[in-house]
């Protein structure tokens, strides 16, 4: 096994393997011990988990995952890195590497053949864990939620900025479709901050690790969850208007009085705004507006 914690480390063995950062895949290493160990730390791992890994990239954090954790399942996009995991990780017995897209995968068939049916979608429930590029954050994020794969936490290192909207509470300037739309599946907590200088190449923003405990069920009954989410990005498409102007000039295609009649049944006040509702308001307005158009 090879250890990859230096900026110099990382040089060396890519210039054996002939290979270099790809900016479009948003390439950043981890090259801290500290920060590994604080992110590990976050995963509260055992002996019997098993532990899903997008990105290992040189394989820094899979090693350390794989000390604590029964099984770790790495997956790469990247093809040109499956050799250089395959050295960094060697005797590393409970390490399966697969070269795969994360926004492809299924993941509890993949954690279901790997265990023979031990985890996945009939069986128990298995963590996640990952350093995602910040291009592909919120697509993977979401993907990773509304697949509503057996995952009982997902433990993510993100840009800061990202990970103030996960975790943004109503009335703040990052509260989003995208902190309602993650609050409605799992209970996100930022963990800590991680300052761009551990990375090599340094990106152009400083990061941070958020725990995602995901919930049994959504956190609010709604008659539709689709027209949840639709009411949800339409109300936040015009953020500065009111819910009445956001709703009605909207995609949804809902005309002023049955938006008036929802909001009134619903105990909203169309002068209100996007940025003002809980996801329990959010839920009863939908379920009104459900009503008022049968």
């Amino acid at each position: 096994m090879i250890q990859m914690i230096s900026s110099a480390a990382i040089r060396n063995i890519m210039q054996s393997h002939g290979i270099s950062c790809r900016k479009s895949l948003g390439q950043n290493f981890l090259i801290d011990n500290n920060i590994i160990g604080k992110i590990i730390a976050s995963g509260e791992l055992t002996g019997s988990d098993l532990v899903v890994e997008i990105g290992p990239g040189l394989g820094a954090l899979t090693t350390e995952i794989a000390r604590q954790a029964g099984k770790v399942i790495a997956v790469e996009v990247d093809r040109g890195l499956m050799t250089v995991l395959s050295e960094v990780l060697t005797g590393q017995q409970n390490v399966e590497l697969i070269l795969g897209d994360a926004l492809k995968i299924d993941f509890d068939r993949l954690a279901g053949e790997s265990t023979a049916g031990e985890y996945g979608s009939t069986g128990k429930k298995y963590k996640l864990m990952a350093n995602l590029p910040y291009y592909i954050t919120t697509p993977v994020l979401m993907r990773l939620l509304l697949g509503r794969f057996n995952i009982s936490i997902i433990v993510i290192m993100i840009q800061v900025e990202v990970a103030e909207r996960l975790a943004a509470a109503p009335g703040s300037k990052t509260y989003g479709a995208l902190s309602l739309a993650v609050q409605y599946f799992a209970k996100p907590e930022i963990l800590f901050r991680v300052p761009r200088t551990v990375f090599y190449p340094k990106p152009g923003v400083d990061s941070a690790v958020v725990r995602l405990a995901v919930r049994p069920a959504p956190a609010v009954v709604v008659r539709d969850e689709n027209m949840l989410f639709n009411i949800i990005r339409a109300a936040f498409g015009k953020r500065r208007k009111t819910l009445l102007n956001s709703l009605t000039g909207s995609a949804l295609g809902l005309d002023r009085e049955t938006c008036l009649r929802g909001l009134e049944i619903a105990g909203i006040d169309p002068g209100r705004r996007a940025e003002t509702l809980s996801l329990a308001e959010f839920a009863s307005l939908t379920d009104s507006i459900i009503e008022v158009s049968s």
